[in-house]
């Protein structure tokens, strides 16, 4: 066997090992909870396993673009526990996504759990106007998820410029390439075919979507001219 096939065959190992874990959360934690268990080596259906129904995720279904900020980091990825969030559907969910890694350190999957807690939050808040405490927070932000990639890819790229009326042709260089770069620190581009969705969706040519993706990374590269990397 290669390298590489001791390394897959390990993860499949590790992947392998957490499926009964998954079940056994959600049965711990009931039907408010959600346990999703991703193999990034095939991001387009990287649900393996999954117990619950928080987000509508299914076996086969693709990440979201929380997974995808993952792929982009790759190996440089870190959990991200108890974080907040809202679905589509206006679901408020408390989540942690806890990466998978090998045993060279590569990340290669994540376990992710969803609770939601829209009920609690809706109660959390009677009894603070009940009770005269009217502090604001923060808005969580709204996650897609998706059973297929291309759905995801396109929520991302409609809560960017183009969700907001406006066109590709109405955008100017700068706007065009901080579209480019938002779609990028999502880890859009870290997909599969990913370029060309966009660049049907904007209605230009994939060289065109290509040249703009290099010239944002290049805008936002920390290397200084003439210096080394």
């Amino acid at each position: 066997m290669t390298a590489e096939q001791v390394h897959d065959a390990e993860r499949d190992a590790i992947i392998t090992a957490l499926r009964p874990v998954v079940d056994g959360i959600v049965a711990t934690f009931g039907p408010l909870c959600e346990v999703v268990l991703h193999d990034y080596r095939q991001p387009e259906k990287s649900v393996v396993a999954v117990a619950g129904s928080v987000t509508g995720r299914a076996v086969g279904g693709a990440m979201s673009e929380i997974g995808m900020r993952v792929l982009a980091r790759g190996d440089e990825a870190a959990d991200d526990l108890n974080y907040l969030t809202r679905t589509g559907a206006g679901k408020l969910v408390k989540s942690s996504t806890m990466v998978l890694r090998d045993s060279t350190g590569a990340v290669f999957g994540a376990l992710c759990v969803n609770v939601d807690i829209t009920a609690v939050n809706e109660a959390h808040t009677l009894l603070g106007a009940l009770a005269g405490l009217g502090a604001a927070t923060a808005e969580p932000p709204v996650t897609a998820f998706g059973n297929d990639i291309d759905s995801v890819v396109d929520a991302i790229l409609d809560a960017h410029r183009l969700g907001r009326n406006q066109t590709w042709a109405g955008l100017d260089r700068t706007e065009r390439l901080d579209l480019f770069r938002g779609l990028d620190e999502h880890g859009v581009f870290a997909v599969r075919r990913a370029i060309e969705q966009v660049a049907a969706r904007l209605g230009i040519s994939r060289a065109s979507a290509y040249s703009y993706l290099s010239q944002a990374r290049a805008a936002t590269d920390p290397t200084p001219a003439g210096g080394h990397t």
